[in-house]
């Protein structure tokens, strides 16, 4: 599901395929949190906290205004379809948080990465929150056909204060010097 590079704890994941097992968990009671968390961060690449804060009704709108918890900085972003099917089908029509457990609280980010590594167990990867914002990176890096352009808007969409501080969070380049001996 994944490749391993990435210099810093958590590991991204194949987005296509995080993608389908999250439209999985929608339909069971016990797992549906977990999918919303996925195919919202994934979506978004907001950090686990902004995206514990969200309710259905900042996600029927088509832009989402945030003020970042970690950096305090305000940010627009645009709520795309896959996120919308997601409220669509689990949110019976309430603007309450998609992320209420059976006991009535927002899960707690701790009790979130138990399920992500349950949930999405794979050999020899670190499976965090935080590897749907770095999912979500990879996306657009690969959808942008690996350009510079794509790390320059990452680079702005994460706060990161370089280029090379963007290619080391997502581990490209790491990728990029294995290549360099697996090309001898």
């Amino acid at each position: 599901m994944s490749v391993k590079y990435s210099i810093t704890t958590s590991d991204y994941l194949d987005y296509e395929k995080v993608m389908y097992k999250a439209n999985n968990m929608l339909n069971d009671e016990k797992t549906k949190i977990i999918g919303a968390y996925i195919i919202i961060a994934a979506n978004t690449g907001l950090r686990c906290g902004d995206v514990l804060k969200l309710t259905f009704k900042d996600l029927r709108n088509d832009l989402l205004t945030i003020t970042e918890g970690k950096t305090k900085k305000t940010k627009t972003l645009a709520i795309n379809d896959k996120i919308k099917d997601m409220v669509k089908k689990i949110s019976k029509g309430e603007d309450v948080s998609p992320f209420i457990t059976q006991k009535g609280s927002i899960i707690s980010i701790q009790h979130l990465n138990v399920m992500l590594k349950k949930l999405l167990k794979e050999k020899g990867l670190n499976i965090s929150s935080h590897s749907m914002r770095k999912t979500f990176g990879r996306r657009v890096y690969f959808n942008n056909n690996e350009s510079e352009k794509a790390l320059m808007y990452l680079m702005e969409l994460y706060n990161h204060s370089s280029l090379v501080m963007t290619k080391k969070y997502l581990g490209i380049r790491q990728e990029e010097l294995n290549n360099i001996y697996l090309s001898l």
